[in-house]
């Protein structure tokens, strides 16, 4: 694989609370939330030249990704999970 390719690791720590967010979002949702935020949460990741996705990486994904009529639902799990993105919204 070409580093433009390949997988980054994930935090420990921002990938649990990633995993438990994913399982609370409603079904119908989940798997294109799980495609779209995976994929910018890479994308953040690298562009701030890391190999680590962390939790701004995944916060900052969401934001971005998910539609504005979700908002006050990812708002609403971000602090279920303890994300922390006061400083990102």
């Amino acid at each position: 694989m070409t580093e433009s390719t390949a997988k980054l690791e994930w935090e420990a720590n921002a990938r649990e609370k990633y995993q438990i967010m994913i399982t609370k979002i409603p079904l119908f949702h989940r798997e294109i939330a799980k495609i779209v935020v995976d994929k910018k949460a890479e994308s953040n990741a690298k562009e701030r030249g890391s190999t680590v996705i962390e939790e701004p990486d995944i916060v900052d994904a969401f934001l971005s990704e998910v539609p504005k009529a979700f908002y006050s639902l990812m708002i609403r799990l971000f602090d279920e999970v303890g994300f922390k993105y006061k400083g990102n919204t």
